[in-house]
């Protein structure tokens, strides 16, 4: 009996660290540098850390369905500060941008300065990840309407054109370990597939003849990502927060090619 009271009495003290992990829901773009951001944060505070990754428009749906959530890492910024509207958080703070690329097939006759007209050719798929559930597609998306402004009715024909082959709640899923743009790619799913920089340099180390192709400046589309602590988020949340935004954080997204507004 004696020994039971002492074990009651012990796991009844307050420890520093908190039994249950933080849970982290971050972009699939940020899968590699989060995880190494964790990581580091973790040899500098016991406590422990619990990832998902996802496309962000999907991670915001299962935060509004109920699930609990300390911290979420999104693409964009509308989708954290809809929950921030929402009364579901704390403010957000923009802690990272990217850009987006097109990634091509190596037997595609293409440049930044021919982008738009390869893209526009009847025989050329355009592949994009799917809008409103993924950011990225929403990039896109972008990409076709200031498209307009450089030929009239681009818009339309690239939107009616483009295959959304990732990112949606039924897109078909990479293998395990498999990066989702260079086996959507090794596949001939797309002729050209329009993403994240970071996501195309990702995809050619897998696929080393795929092409990369920087936007040219008319057609060129920033993604601002966003951060916020859910209400209810443990006490340790925050510290997980800042550390994204120190010195260290910030330095292992510019590491990954994200452009890192905070890094001194």
């Amino acid at each position: 009996m004696m020994r039971k009271w002492i074990l009651v009495s012990l796991l009844s003290l307050p420890f520093a660290v908190n039994a249950n992990p933080i849970e982290l829901r971050a972009a699939g773009s940020l899968k590699n540098a989060m995880k190494d951001i964790v990581m580091a944060y973790q040899q500098t505070d016991d406590q422990k850390v619990a990832t998902d990754f996802g496309p962000s428009g999907l991670l915001r749906k299962r935060i509004e369905n109920g699930e609990q959530v300390d911290l979420f890492a999104s693409a964009n910024m509308k989708h954290p500060q809809t929950l921030e509207a929402a009364g579901k958080g704390g403010n957000v703070v923009m802690f990272a941008r990217n850009q987006m690329c097109a990634l091509a097939q190596p037997n595609v006759n293409i440049n930044s300065e021919g982008l738009l007209a390869v893209m526009l050719d009847p025989k050329v798929r355009v592949g994009t990840s799917t809008p409103k559930a993924d950011p990225s597609g929403d990039y896109a998306w972008k990409i076709f309407a200031k498209a307009d402004d450089v030929k009239a009715g681009a818009k339309t024909k690239l939107e009616q054109k483009a295959l959304q082959l990732t990112g949606g709640e039924n897109s078909a899923k990479a293998p395990k370990g498999r990066n989702t743009y260079g086996w959507v790619m090794e596949n001939k799913r797309a002729d050209v597939f329009l993403t994240y920089c970071t996501n195309a340099v990702l995809a050619q180390k897998e696929v080393n003849d795929l092409q990369i192709v920087q936007m040219p400046a008319p057609l060129a589309v920033g993604a601002n990502y966003g951060l916020i602590v859910l209400d209810d988020a443990q006490k340790d949340t925050w510290k997980l927060a800042m550390f994204i935004l120190s010195e260290p954080g910030q330095t292992i997204l510019a590491d990954y090619g994200f452009d890192a507004p905070l890094k001194q």
